[in-house]
């Protein structure tokens, strides 16, 4: 084989071994950091992956939010309101929105009693929200056209 030709071929497959090196790695690192979503129904069927950090959403539902006495701590049921309602342990302050009857997303881990043990709270709001400094804004805006 001529040894220009040799290069070449030597040099074509180091760049395709040293791409699927990049890409697999690059793969592996996304998954690692890939939190999915479950509602409820996939919590209680088992669907849901324990010991993995994952995201889950529900509604709160009424009546079920419980405080730990002197700490920051939280207990609280998330349901779909058709029948699949899962525990969410939290410790930490919560936001400004969350309330019974309010849709939340939790970032944590399932535990093996079916209980979530939830490092992260975010309270939903509707579409139709619009921060008080837009809001201002926007009522000027229509006011003085």
């Amino acid at each position: 084989m001529n040894p220009v030709r040799k290069n070449r071929l030597y040099m074509t497959v180091f760049i395709l071994v040293a791409v699927t090196g990049v890409v697999t790695m690059l793969m592996l690192a996304m998954e690692e950091n890939l939190n999915m979503f479950y509602p409820p129904d996939k919590i209680v069927s088992g669907e849901a992956p324990r010991g993995k950090t994952i995201r889950a959403g529900g509604m709160v539902m009424d009546g079920s939010v419980r405080r730990i006495p002197n700490s920051l701590g939280v207990e609280f049921t998330l349901t779909d309101h058709q029948g699949s309602e899962f525990f969410v342990d939290y410790t930490g302050i919560l936001p400004d929105l969350f309330r019974e009857g309010q849709g939340v997303l939790v970032r944590g881990e399932l535990r093996q009693a079916g209980r979530f043990a939830a490092v992260e709270v975010l309270a939903k709001h509707d579409e139709n929200y619009m921060p008080p400094e837009l809001l201002d804004l926007a009522q000027e805006g229509g006011s003085s056209g």
